[in-house]
């Protein structure tokens, strides 16, 4: 089964300083056939207007974590038994622009914590580069989750190809770009839902950012 998920259909919500797109329900935005994708839970898109950002707010403790985000980083927050955290942009007169993901946990209950790791445009030219693993595989952010996340970055004339087990669900979500999926021509902020296939073929790109997942059915 493979759907396409088009930009235009996600949930969007405005407020002024923050505008963002829902892939699946979030906060006001509920769609029942868009609850997640196996343990993918949430994927935001998210644009924070100069000098604004999200308050403190629960999750219970506070480890004290000052961290940056810039391009091409991978920031992993567990919340385990809890932690308060808030998101801010510092930039005086630039809009920052990320992408906020929830996995849901294999296990409940471990000790919060925070790990960021760079990802350097060329590591991602032209192949699914494994960014975050359950194992830390291949220097990888570790998730306390049965997930794997890929990026990868395509020009004209790159292509990729993946081995899928059909029992697991997966995900493509397009970030900049066009590309063409399994045969489905994705623009950007468009996704392809996939369950029961044997493999994934990525080709025809134009300047395209992907995210894949690889996820517990």
């Amino acid at each position: 089964m493979q759907m396409v998920r088009r930009s235009n259909e996600r949930g969007y919500a405005d407020h002024g300083w923050l505008k963002s797109f829902h892939s699946f329900s979030f906060a006001g935005y509920h769609d029942p056939q868009f609850m997640g994708w196996g343990n993918l839970r949430v994927v935001n898109e998210d644009r924070i207007a100069p000098g604004t950002g999200f308050g403190t707010h629960g999750h219970q403790d506070n480890m004290g974590n000052v961290k940056g985000i810039p391009p091409g980083d991978v920031q992993r927050m567990s919340a385990g038994t809890g932690v308060r955290h808030s998101e801010f942009n510092h930039e005086p007169d630039g809009e920052t622009h990320f992408l906020q993901i929830w996995i849901l946990p294999s296990q409940r209950g471990i000790a919060p914590g925070y790990e960021q790791k760079t990802f350097a445009p060329a590591e991602k030219s032209g192949v699914l580069r494994l960014v975050a693993s359950p194992d830390a595989a291949q220097g990888s952010v570790q998730v306390h989750a049965d997930a794997r996340m890929y990026a990868g970055c395509f020009e004209a004339g790159q292509s990729a190809q993946m081995v899928l087990d059909p029992a697991r669900k997966a995900y493509v979500q397009v970030l900049r770009g066009a590309v063409h999926v399994n045969g489905h021509a994705l623009a950007c902020g468009d996704a392809l839902l996939m369950q029961g296939e044997s493999g994934l073929a990525l080709d025809q790109a134009e300047g395209a950012e992907v995210l894949f997942f690889d996820l517990q059915a």
